[in-house]
């Protein structure tokens, strides 16, 4: 199967360091896209780490549209694989159930069946006793109900790694084991090749020899080359963050104990017998040779060692038994399936599976090495996920960019404060728990922290603040009346807070409320040719006078999104950018990648140097104008425009710009001055009814006047026509932008899919995006956000629907449809239009 480590090739243009099912993926990918000319390298042999010892379980339904696209390409990969290498990936078709004690439980399922209508996918909700007849060997008689996913299955997971290799290698790519990567190779920012350390010992010598020698027995033995390569792909799984530190990449990762065990045979367990999960117990059930796999993800999960802490050799191995840990799924084990009581357990597997802070996986390229990309951290979920992320990642090193949208699992979402290993620790406890636990829309993680905090966190917490977390940042979803518990108590309805929220809301619009936004991402583009850059970066006009700020997206090749943010001009060859909070890095990165050749721009982070307060509300101006002697009268200060003023003791940039559909200006303020200028507002504002206000009612608030967001709205496979922003590009001009030719020619074709403001018609459902859109009773969309709308008086949103008879999704044909939302099982009608709800012309941000 592989070729003899002692004969390396000195080069390669791809170099995959890992050979568990990711890199086999990575490999064959490249092969099937024509990059033949790729060597994979393994320490030890194919799947020998964690991919080994993984249940295999592949449920095709996921949160997004993209990550279920990525499993749906995986099934059906891993079913032609022996067709097309003679060995089989060991995948069955045989359906998975889900099922619910809780009514919490059931309404997820409900939203679960809906989602699979958007998607096109089958699933079928089912009483307590129809899950039964699907698994006859489980009790029911505490259950709510249950759902049917037909299209579930399952792998055998070192037989993938096998096929995919031997695909690879079938097109020319080479596979070599016992050769272990001691270090990637960079010069002038970018990688040139690995440093490989040859095993020359067989896999049982090598476990004895490392018992019997030392250090200097083993270096002895091992022959150390380079290896020259374009690319290096790190898929080196738990140790692919101590690979990253090689060239000082952060691969956030953490790996934790993960427990199942298999069983003696059981009366009534087949191999057509249905995957079943049951989330509230925390268990699964596979069958295997007429027993059960049972495993789990206990909600407190045990840390293994530190990243750098792993020993090696580590092949085929496992961790010591733990059942006391155990116990909480196997008790609950035992009361799902009755059976278990009477019978015996032939293996317990305690195998290390690593997790990322944020329980998405990590592809992409490194922001700070060209040529070095990663594919790791796949918690639990990679060998469904292996076939689409390994396509969509072989895809963006021969295309140079991510060919659909992977922003959620993007590399450059993280930063190198992420890189902590005792931050990690105690985050990954926390990780594993979350794939069953109820997926609340706006739940909050809670270990870790507080990580990153504002000048004004103190503050936030004496009035009373719940924090949430974006980026690391601790930022205000709203504020509790003093003497009430900040805590947010979770519900699919409407939840405590709601009531705290729509105070916010109404002040911000009727008087004036307070934001701490120092969240925003900031950068300063500078340098000779900034406009320049910047005009063929920005799909906007930026060349505009200082004091002057533009909205713009920033768009691909294709012509869709890859952030969106604000410009403004501060000097000739100076400008300051204003995104959100989880894109620092990747915006960063965007911009330095796409400065055409021989320009003199740079950029420069200055998130964490500024802190942004917001001051928004009719009565902004009252309150600013009692604190400053500049003029921020509409003729002085119009909208768009932003300068220098001194509030109090401080000097800031003033913004006249808004998310929240008011009069307002966002305050940059010096981070030492932050605190100052946040006690005066409210000294100054205590009459005019000022109020601090969190991050729900901006969300709420930008929902009413249609504001798009990005990650939502606006992601990789959305153009500025299908999201209604066709004026944020100088279309008008003769000016070339990056994306340009692509949004020409969606503007002539028109609008696959439309974005849409709606209100719905009944007060009380509680909408928090991912629902149903039905146009007639058909499925037509997803609601891509949506919020309690106070001055609405009911949810409002935006989503994006589709014609599904027409090429293109016509103004004509929204006007004359009905439409309504799957909110957990139930449909409510809306009103939907391409204006937005609350003051579409405008007035009141003037």
């Amino acid at each position: 199967m592989t070729t003899d480590p002692t004969r390396l090739p000195d080069r390669a243009r791809v170099v995959i360091i890992g050979g568990g099912v990711i890199g086999a993926s990575v490999a064959y990918h490249l092969t099937e896209l024509g990059w033949t000319d790729v060597l994979l390298l393994e320490q030890g042999t194919l799947s020998c780490g964690t991919t080994w010892h993984a249940a295999g379980l592949v449920g095709l339904l996921r949160a997004s549209e993209s990550g279920t696209r990525l499993v749906q390409y995986s099934t059906d990969l891993y079913q032609r694989l022996e067709a097309e290498t003679g060995l089989s990936a060991g995948y069955k078709q045989c359906g998975g159930v889900i099922v619910a004690r809780t009514e919490d439980r059931m309404t997820q399922l409900r939203r679960t069946a809906a989602t699979a209508d958007a998607f096109g996918l089958r699933a079928e909700l089912m009483t307590p006793d129809e899950a039964r007849e699907r698994y006859p060997v489980m009790a029911t008689d505490d259950l709510a109900g249950a759902i049917w996913l037909p299209d579930d299955g399952k792998a055998n997971p070192a037989d993938l790694t096998m096929a995919l290799a031997k695909g690879a290698r079938t097109r020319g790519a080479t596979v070599v084991e016992r050769t272990r990567v001691v270090d990637v190779l960079t010069r002038d920012g970018a990688v040139t090749g690995v440093r490989v350390s040859v095993d020359r010992a067989g896999a049982d010598d090598r476990a004895g020899a490392d018992d019997r020698a030392g250090a200097d027995d083993r270096a002895r033995r091992d022959h150390v080359v380079d290896i020259e390569a374009e690319v290096v792909v790190n898929c080196a799984g738990q140790w692919a963050k101590a690979v990253g530190e090689m060239v000082g990449v952060t691969v956030p990762l953490h790996s934790a104990e993960h427990f199942y065990v298999v069983t003696d045979q059981i009366a009534g367990v087949h191999p057509d017998l249905p995957i079943l999960r049951d989330p509230d117990g925390w268990t699964y059930f596979k069958e295997e040779v007429g027993g059960l796999v049972v495993g789990g993800f206990e909600p407190e999960a045990k840390p293994w060692v530190s990243p750098d802490k792993i020993p090696y050799p580590f092949e085929f191995r496992l961790l010591d038994e733990d059942w006391e840990h155990f116990s909480v799924l196997m008790d609950s084990a035992l009361e799902r399936i009755p059976a278990l009581h009477e019978t015996g357990i032939r293996k317990f597997y305690n195998g290390p599976e690593s997790f990322t802070p944020d329980n998405q996986f990590i592809v992409g390229e490194a922001p700070s090495v060209r040529g070095f990309f990663v594919g790791a951290g796949f918690n639990s979920v990679g060998i469904a996920s292996a076939g689409g992320a390994g396509k969509a990642l072989a895809e963006w090193i021969v295309e140079g960019e991510a060919t659909m949208d992977l922003v959620a699992q993007d590399l450059r979402r993280f930063a190198g404060f992420n890189g902590n290993n005792r931050w990690l620790r105690d985050r990954v406890g926390e990780i594993l728990g979350l794939h069953y636990a109820v997926p609340w829309p706006n739940r909050e993680l809670e270990t870790a922290r507080p990580f990153r905090r504002s000048p004004l966190f103190a503050h936030l917490k004496r009035q009373n603040a719940c924090f949430g977390s974006r980026m690391g940042w601790e930022r205000a979803n709203y504020f509790a009346p003093y003497g009430e518990s900040p805590a947010i108590d979770y519900a699919w309805g409407k939840q405590n807070w709601l009531p705290w929220s729509a105070a916010e809301q109404r002040a911000t619009r009727a008087a004036v409320a307070v934001f701490d936004q120092t969240s925003f991402s900031k950068y300063l583009v500078v340098g000779r040719d900034a406009e320049a850059s910047l005009q063929w970066i920005c799909s906007n006009d930026v060349a505009v006078p200082v004091g002057h700020t533009v909205y713009t997206a920033l768009l691909n090749a294709r012509g869709t999104y890859e952030s969106d943010l604000t410009v403004t001009r501060l000097a000739a060859e100076e400008f300051l950018l204003v995104s959100s909070s989880a894109t620092t890095e990747r915006d960063q990165d965007w911009i330095r990648r796409n400065v055409p050749a021989g320009h003199d721009t740079r950029v420069v982070d200055m998130t964490s140097q500024l802190a942004v307060l917001g001051v928004m509300g009719p009565r902004s101006r009252d309150l600013l104008g009692r604190l400053t002697d500049a003029d921020l009268s509409d003729e002085a200060f119009p909208f768009g425009s932003s300068r220098e003023i001194r509030v109090g003791y401080a000097t800031v940039r003033a913004t006249r710009i808004t998310y929240v559909g008011e009069l307002g200006w966002e305050l940059y303020v010096p981070a030492e001055f932050a605190v100052g200028v946040y006690e005066d507002l409210f000294e100054a504002g205590a009459d005019l009814g000022v109020v601090p206000a969190g991050y729900y009612t901006i969300e709420s608030l930008r929902l009413e006047k249609g504001y798009r967001a990005f990650g939502r709205e606006l992601t990789p496979e959305r153009n500025p026509v299908e999201a209604g922003l066709s004026f944020t590009c100088k279309l008008r001009t003769d000016i070339d932008f990056l994306g340009r030719t692509a949004v020409e020619k969606a503007k002539a074709e028109g609008a696959h899919r439309r974005t849409v403001s709606f209100v719905v018609d009944d007060p009380e459902p509680m909408l928090w995006g991912g629902e149903l859109v039905l146009r007639d009773g058909r499925p037509v969309g997803l609601v891509t956000s949506a919020a309690w709308g106070e001055t609405t008086g009911a949810c409002v949103g935006l989503a994006q629907v589709a014609d599904p008879d027409a090429a293109t999704t016509s103004a004509d044909w929204l006007r004359a449809g009905g439409f309504s939302v799957n909110v957990g099982g139930q449909v409510y009608g809306v009103t939907a239009g391409l204006k937005a709800p609350y003051d579409p012309e405008n007035a009141r941000i003037r």
